[in-house]
């Protein structure tokens, strides 16, 4: 089930925006899996062998913080990746969070 839960993740994410971030708990709520936000995070932390690339760089924490960053091969990788992205980033945190904020449930909506 695990695996199953990780790959609908890796669905979501893979549909963020270029240029936009959305949380781990906004993906969990997408998957109805309210709560299940460390689960994500989980995900996060396995997308990096995953094929097509998962851009996990694009999942901050409810608060906009780059909380995954130390996952990434190195610890400013995550934050090279958004500010690529043309995201501003600083003290570890997305600035314009809210501006920049993609919430699945709002824009996969049918």
């Amino acid at each position: 089930m695990e695996n199953d839960f990780f790959n609908q993740v890796y669905q979501v994410v893979r549909l963020i925006p270029k240029g936009r971030v959305t949380s781990y708990g906004a993906i969990a709520v997408y998957l109805g899996a309210k709560g299940s936000s460390r689960m994500v995070g989980y995900a996060m932390n396995a997308a990096h062998s995953q094929k097509p690339k998962v851009p996990a760089h694009r999942v901050v924490n409810r608060n906009g913080q780059l909380s995954g960053r130390h996952h990434f091969s190195t610890p400013f990788a995550m934050q090279e990746l958004l500010e690529k992205e043309k995201i501003k980033v600083e003290e570890d945190t997305v600035v314009e969070f809210k501006n920049l904020f993609w919430d699945p449930t709002v824009e996969l909506a049918l």
